[in-house]
C-alpha cells in the first residue's frame, strides 16, 4: 500500500477519474463531499476495480467539518482538492463586485484550511503530494467569468508558489488548469441534456481519466508545476 490519496469534491467525473487512478497505484482513496448519497455507488465502483476505499461527508466551505473529516482520516499522502463552485453564477467582469468576488472565494479558502491541516505532516515526513484542479479562466482572459475567474486565478497562484516553497522538501504541490466540460461529470451531464439550448458540446469536452493521468504524471515526475487542458479552442 503506497499510502493514502483524499479526493475532496468528488463527483463522477473527475474526482472518481482521480480515486482509480492514485488507487490503481495501491493508494487506498478516501472520498470527501457535501452529500453522502453517491458514496455507496463510488465505493462499489472502487472496490469492483480492487481498490481500497472509504467515504467522509463534509461541506469543505465549513472550516470545522473539513478539519474533523480530515483529522479523522488521519495521514494524507496525496491531497486532491477540486470541489465545483456549484451554486455560484457567473458575472461579467465589467459588472464583477466585490461581494461577488468574496463569493467565488468561498471555494478557495478551504483549498488553504486543507493544506493546513495535511501540509505539517508531509513536510515532517519529508513526502506527499498536493493536487488542484481550476479553470481556463487562471491563465486565459475570459470576461463573461469575472469573478468566478478572480477565483480561479487565485487557487492557480496559491499552487504554484506552494510548489516553489516546497522545492527540496519531498513535497510536490500541482495545478490541473482546465478548460472544457469533463465527460461524465454533473456539469457535461446537465449541459448535454439540452443541447437545443446550448449546441453541439462534443468539440469541447475532456476525458477525464486522460485528466488523471496527468495528475499522477505531475505528482511522479515533479518536473512541472502545472498542465494545462484546453478543449474550448
Amino acid at each position: 500500500m503506497s499510502g493514502t490519496a483524499v479526493v475532496l469534491g468528488v463527483g463522477p467525473g473527475l474526482g472518481m477519474s482521480i480515486a482509480h487512478r492514485f488507487g490503481r497505484e495501491g493508494y487506498r482513496v478516501v472520498l470527501v463531499s457535501r452529500s453522502a448519497s453517491r458514496h455507496p455507488d463510488y465505493l462499489a465502483a472502487l472496490a469492483a476495480a480492487g481498490v481500497q476505499a472509504g467515504s467522509h461527508t463534509a461541506d469543505v466551505r465549513d472550516a470545522g467539518s473539513l478539519r474533523a473529516a480530515l483529522d479523522e482520516i488521519g495521514r494524507v499522502d496525496v491531497l486532491y482538492y477540486g470541489p465545483a463552485s456549484a451554486g455560484i453564477s457567473p458575472v461579467p467582469i465589467t459588472e464583477t463586485s466585490s461581494d461577488d468576488v468574496r463569493e467565488a472565494m468561498s471555494w478557495v479558502l478551504p483549498a488553504v484550511d486543507a493544506v493546513g491541516a495535511v501540509l505539517p505532516g508531509m513536510v515532517e515526513r519529508g513526502s506527499g503530494g498536493l493536487l488542484f484542479a481550476g479553470g481556463l479562466s487562471s491563465v486565459v482572459p475570459m470576461p463573461p467569468l469575472g469573478n468566478l475567474a478572480v477565483s480561479s486565478a487565485a487557487l492557480r497562484n496559491y499552487a504554484l508558489t506552494l510548489n516553489a516553497a516546497l522545492a527540496g522538501t519531498g513535497v510536490y504541490a500541482g495545478a490541473l488548469t482546465i478548460g472544457g466540460l469533463i465527460e461524465r461529470g454533473d456539469i457535461h451531464r446537465m449541459m448535454t441534456a439540452q443541447p437545443e439550448l446550448l449546441g453541439d458540446l462534443s468539440a469541447h469536452t475532456l476525458d477525464p481519466d486522460g485528466i488523471a493521468d496527468a495528475a499522477w504524471e505531475l505528482y511522479t515526475k515533479r518536473d512541472r508545476a502545472e498542465e494545462v487542458f484546453n478543449a474550448l479552442g
